[in-house]
């Protein structure tokens, strides 16, 4: 009997760490998912999950925080230590946490020893998930493609340049638009290089590498320092410049048309009083 006491306490003591494991500790801002069964542990697998640091108080998103971007965090170019990670984690504020989460770090296979120096200077991006950096790319990316003004922004340009330059020529228009399109095509490869990117936290990190890996690997060293943001918002300005060097080679067409029925009209009229 008092064996099947031992046995029965044994088996309920279990399964009350294995679910203390796996419950959602919401008052710190984390839950943790750290498998279950024997199951083993895939980077894949989600470590916990985050509040967003920027978005509005109603919209309470939350953001996944795989072991996969555990390790990224806790690796070169950034090596966060415990402090650093369990601030970005929610745990900074909570009781023994930095110990905690080292506990919980070696239930997936990563030792992270007490003191250890971060490696990277430390920006607001630091403080972004994988999740929300990308977010914040993404919305970035739409303002830039519909919010910027570039058909203002054009307009003033030109306005500035034709009065300072007293553009009549209809040859020096054309050499402008001929430096508008070059620049247009200079942009371009700049922006196609950059969705060749294939670092690993990236929208393209499933397809395969196209870079040299000798290149690549600078790539993905600013996709590591930026989370996912750097890349994707870099595109995003290259869309919006791309968007205001149109709106320029629209406006040389028009005093290039112009100077042309000028021209022509000037034509006429000296045949006719000649």
């Amino acid at each position: 009997m008092i064996v099947s006491l031992l046995h029965f306490l044994n088996i309920t003591e279990r399964r009350f760490t294995e679910a203390n494991l796996r419950r959602g500790d919401t008052k710190e801002g984390i839950q943790l998912n750290l498998g279950t069964g024997n199951r083993p542990i895939t980077p894949a697998d989600v470590f916990c999950s985050v509040p967003g640091r920027l978005s509005l108080l109603s919209s309470n998103s939350k953001y996944k925080v795989s072991v996969a971007e555990v390790q990224r965090r806790l690796s070169p170019p950034e090596c966060l230590n415990a402090s650093l990670l369990g601030g970005i984690l929610r745990r900074a504020k909570s009781k023994n946490g930095g110990r905690l989460l080292r506990e919980k770090l070696e239930k997936i296979g990563v030792n992270l020893p007490a003191g250890r120096r971060k490696a990277a200077t430390v920006t607001l991006l630091t403080s972004l998930v994988e999740g929300e950096a990308a977010h914040l790319a993404r919305d970035f990316h739409y303002v830039c493609d519909q919010e910027f003004p570039s058909r203002q922004c054009a307009e003033n340009t030109a306005r500035q340049y034709h009065s300072i330059n007293h553009l009549q020529d209809p040859s020096a228009i054309s050499k402008r638009k001929q430096n508008i399109l070059a620049t247009k095509q200079l942009v371009k490869e700049f922006t196609d290089l950059l969705t060749q990117d294939r670092s690993p936290l990236g929208t393209n990190s499933r397809l395969a590498s196209v870079l040299d890996v000798s290149f690549q690997r600078h790539l993905t060293n600013f996709s590591l320092i930026t989370h996912g943001f750097g890349t994707p918002a870099i595109i995003g300005a290259m869309s919006a410049l791309q968007n205001y060097l149109t709106e320029m080679s629209k406006i040389c067409d028009k005093p290039m048309a112009g100077s042309v029925e000028n021209k022509k009209d000037l034509d006429i009229l000296n045949d006719k009083t000649r």
